[in-house]
């Protein structure tokens, strides 16, 4: 049966669809000797699907593993630089990749998989996945400076982050840890969000992606995700469309 390329790249274990459309877009996808376009379809069991000159592989044992990126560490594949990537801590084989990210100064819970159709689904906004954190903020907030959180606010670029679930946990020194849950995550929204509320986000800790838990994970520790968890975090349902 023809499906989109897209989902035939993911669903093979070579990124999200996201990483994958990109694969397209770059010419690096051909099938059957043509380089492929986005928007074009195929059927992987007549079709010869080939990235950079090589082909897909179809049968893909899937893997899924939770992992405690420290900070310092890299929520990437690859880096630019010496400095460690997430992947570095996991010497599993296969072609894994992480599932959504975590700034460099931010750690906590990280997906790894290579089950490309998860990846889609837990990142797509349209699912609403929440995000859950730890936040360590420098100053103790007033009610309106939650609110503000509560409520969103307008990011540098002009983008007005959703309704987040903001309560205090306890006092630190000056600061307090607060539990913020989020059902996005733009680019160092946090921290920015803290930047423009009068609290300096100090520490950043993802306790918790969907309905998976960090748990007792330690920094650099790593765990396989039981079936259990595979499935809760599959069964999930779209978020109903805004009107």
């Amino acid at each position: 049966m023809e499906e989109r390329l897209q989902k035939i790249l993911a669903q093979s274990g070579l990124g999200s669809r996201r990483a994958c459309e990109a694969f397209i877009s770059a010419g690096r996808v051909t099938v059957n000797g043509k380089v492929a376009i986005l928007g074009t379809k195929a059927d992987p069991e007549r079709d010869r699907i080939e990235l950079d000159r090589r082909p897909i592989r179809t049968n893909v044992e899937y893997v899924y593993i939770a992992l405690y990126k420290p900070r310092g560490v890299l929520s990437t594949v690859t880096a630019p630089d010496p400095r460690p990537t997430v992947r570095d801590l996991v010497p599993v084989p296969g072609n894994l990749y992480p599932v959504g990210r975590l700034d460099v100064d931010s750690e906590g819970l990280i997906l790894l998989t290579n089950d490309g159709d998860l990846a889609n689904r837990l990142t797509h906004p349209r699912y609403g996945h929440e995000k859950e954190y730890r936040v360590l903020v420098a100053r103790r907030p007033d009610e309106e400076q939650l609110q503000a959180w509560r409520r969103g606010v307008v990011l540098e670029d002009g983008h007005r982050t959703a309704p987040a679930q903001v309560t205090v946990e306890s006092t630190f020194g000056k600061g307090v840890w607060l539990r913020v849950i989020l059902r996005e995550g733009r680019k160092r929204q946090i921290r920015e969000t803290g930047t423009l509320t009068g609290l300096p986000v100090v520490k950043i800790i993802r306790l918790r992606i969907g309905s998976l838990q960090l748990g007792g994970l330690k920094p650099r520790e790593w765990r396989h995700l039981t079936a259990q968890e595979v499935a809760a975090l599959k069964g999930s349902r779209p978020s109903p469309a805004r009107k």
